[in-house]
């Protein structure tokens, strides 16, 4: 874990201007700065970094946050990642635990060896008239093999002793570029395999997928096997292959600019598919879709597409991905299924059929929902009794995943009325909460955010001064609505000295992973342009003024409804008391709103 006093100190050294402008250019524009969205695409600027505040927010698409927010969106990497990659621009250390440092430094040196074997193999590429004949062969040009880095590992045991001079070296085996037998004799893994390395999210080379050439065969060092079609690295240091993306680097920008991510099974179908023009296309990595993926691909679009081959094989991946996508679905997200049509893969179809085919095809990708649906109908068959009751017994752990809350409600329907019973009974057999008190609803006990109450406006009031939480009178706060439970939260943090002075960005940060994160960011998207401070105190007077106002007028009601019944001695005094502190009127609502 990183400390949170960590993450606050980093972002009152670092300037979201200088981050964001590493990836995108900026033009001054009065108090702010603005651009075309990096995350949409848009002809007219609607991106804005506010420098006072430390804080972006697109108002075509909504993107917002901090300088970490925009790393971690830009990027496509996770919080750590983009809290180090921040913190080694400003000079500072992260204080992680002395395990996760020591792992750190452990593989430092390793990219460093895979990096020279990725220039080895680009290199060999280019003396081998046969690699280069295949990749021309399958459609390739030279600018698409040097964009994916494609190289060929010659046909020899030990061609890497020709860039490691130290063939003995551990570090060798410990990346997975050699391996050792069992008489202790060395050899490359790779031989006579064109090459696709595997980068991760900072573009460091961390494995490599090899392909034999045409149908030819390996024999291994022992004499006897042949070697698979494609190779793939060993588990590493570096690489853990159910955690990885084949292409994800090279396509971030077309993912981001269509919303969309297309899922193949091949490092050819996304260097193919590229070449052809369709750029938004990530493979896994010899593996069936992994929780990590599916976790991933959500992050970097809302439309996660797979795409299969109509083959047994094929059936069985697309189940596998329909299963794992179930726990990270959101109501705003889709995932859908394209079985490609024939025996083509989508490599083979775009370079029959073109480009404009091909995104047909995944136009008409099916829906999880339905894909989930048609083949738990084939499966139990719901024209009998005993297999109505098998549609549910088979969709009973299905609907347990499923972490979107109204496309659960939805599903949960349409199984209920294939299987003849009702919605409430499949619920009860399969154990489901109602969608009113299920953990994904609002909190229960907390009122909706109401934007015309007084604590509203003073958390409006609080994204601009924090510091100013030290003045609430907190006794007087609703905490029975979601903005005075924040309120009591920046008001703890100031007063522990957890939350310093800088902006929404801080703010972002510090309620990051918290009930009241969305609450926070969504005031603070609207709150991008410089507010006066004059008539901001102006505004957090009036307020205070306003809260014990409300207080007092209700305090007062309480007491003459009890007056019927009669007062004692020290009840009436005390509404007297209130009586003479009561104004004529109300206060004012403090002018505009923010």
């Amino acid at each position: 874990m990183i400390p949170e006093s960590f993450v606050q100190e980093l972002l009152a050294r670092i300037d979201i201007v200088d981050v964001v402008e590493r990836y995108v250019p900026l033009r001054k524009a009065g108090a702010n700065y603005s651009a075309c969205c990096p995350f949409h695409s848009e002809k007219t600027p609607s991106f804005t970094v506010s420098p006072s505040k430390q804080f972006y927010h697109c108002f075509g698409c909504g993107a917002h946050g901090s300088a970490i927010g925009f790393l971690m969106q830009h990027a496509g990497i996770g919080f750590i990642e983009a809290v180090e990659d921040l913190a080694s621009s400003a000079g500072l250390q992260v204080p992680h635990e002395e395990r996760n440092r020591a792992e750190r430094a452990k593989k430092a040196p390793l990219t460093d060896v895979m990096a020279r074997a990725m220039m080895f193999y680009r290199e060999q590429l280019k003396a081998s008239p046969k690699a280069v004949d295949y990749l021309k062969d399958r459609g390739l040009t030279g600018e698409i093999a040097a964009k994916f880095a494609l190289g060929y590992a010659p046909d020899g045991w030990q061609g890497l002793q020709q860039v490691f001079p130290d063939y003995n070296d551990a570090a060798l085996v410990e990346c997975g570029l050699v391996i050792v037998n069992e008489q202790g004799r060395r050899y490359d893994r790779f031989r006579d395999r064109v090459m696709f390395p595997i980068l991760d999210q900072r573009g460091n080379v961390i494995g490599f997928g090899g392909r034999v050439i045409g149908d030819s065969k390996e024999a291994t060092a022992d004499g006897a096997s042949v070697g698979p079609k494609y190779l793939n690295s060993p588990e590493t240091p570096l690489f853990e292959k159910g955690r990885e993306l084949y292409g994800l680097p090279q396509a971030r920008k077309a993912i981001q600019e269509e919303d969309t991510v297309l899922v193949v099974e091949g490092y050819m179908d996304v260097v193919g598919l590229v070449q052809s023009g369709v750029e938004n296309v990530v493979a896994t990595l010899g593996t069936a879709a992994t929780d990590a993926n599916v976790q991933k691909l959500l992050k970097q679009a809302s439309r996660v597409v797979f795409c299969f081959d109509r083959d047994s094989a094929g059936d069985r991946a697309a189940w596998r991905a329909m299963e794992v996508s179930l726990g990270h679905l959101a109501d705003n997200k889709t995932v859908e299924i394209l079985q490609m049509p024939g025996n083509q893969d989508p490599d083979e179809y775009i370079r029959e059929h073109g480009k404009e085919a091909f995104v047909q095809q995944t136009r008409n990708a099916t829906r999880l929902s339905e894909f989930l649906l048609r083949e738990l109908v084939k499966r139990a068959n719901p024209s009998t009794a005993e297999g109505r009751a098998m549609l549910v017994h088979e969709a009973k752990p299905l609907l347990q995943k499923m972490s979107a809350p109204i496309l659960r409600v939805q599903l949960t329907k349409e199984i209920a009325h294939r299987a003849q019973v009702s919605q409430a009974e499949v619920e009860a057999e399969c154990g489901l909460k109602p969608l009113a008190r299920s953990r994904y609803a609002p909190a229960q006990m907390k009122q909706r955010p109401m934007p015309s109450s007084v604590e509203y406006k003073l958390l409006q009031i609080l994204l601009h001064k924090p510091e100013w939480a030290a003045n609430l009178p907190l006794d007087l706060i609703d905490r029975e609505r979601v903005e005075g439970e924040a309120l009591i939260a920046i008001a703890d943090a100031i007063e522990h000295g957890e939350l310093p002075a800088g902006g929404f960005g801080l703010l972002l940060e510090f309620f990051r992973d918290t009930p009241h994160e969305a609450l926070v960011a969504g005031i603070a998207v609207n709150m991008v342009e410089e507010v006066d401070l004059g008539a901001l105190e102006a505004m957090f007077n009036d307020s205070i003024v306003r809260l014990r106002h409300t207080a007092l007028t209700a305090e007062i009601e309480e007491l003459t409804a009890r007056a019927r019944q009669g007062l004692s001695q020290e009840d009436r005094q005390r509404l007297a008391e209130l009586l003479a502190k009561k104004r004529p009127a109300a206060p004012s609502t403090g002018g505009t709103p923010l």
